[in-house]
């Protein structure tokens, strides 16, 4: 199922006072950055973050899923209602995160 751009638009919205939030659309979902990393997702209408130390000690209870079929698991953020905390684990995640390398010639 392809997640909903009306979701997508919510979850920008409530991170829209990071600065360098991005997204780019993936086969009916969608791939959130911050500060050039990717960052996590929305899969199938949730909001999945990479399993970082700082994620997974701010959410130790998260529930860990897998975005699609053969990917990574990632965790559930359920708690997306609560604006200063996703900022804050958007950024968390996204300074544990290594830089974006150059692309290749």
């Amino acid at each position: 199922m392809a997640s909903d751009r009306e979701y997508l638009d919510f979850i920008l919205e409530q991170l829209s006072d990071l600065p360098d939030i991005a997204w780019r659309a993936m086969m009916g979902e969608y791939i959130l950055y911050c500060r050039g990393r990717v960052i996590g997702g929305i899969y199938d209408n949730r909001l999945l973050v990479k399993p970082t130390k700082s994620a997974l000690a701010m959410m130790p209870d998260a529930d860990r899923e897998l975005p699609y079929e053969g990917a990574k698991e990632m965790l559930l953020v359920d708690n997306v209602d609560n604006r200063a905390f996703l900022q804050e684990l958007a950024a968390a995640v996204a300074d544990e995160l290594p830089a974006p390398r150059g692309k290749q010639k």
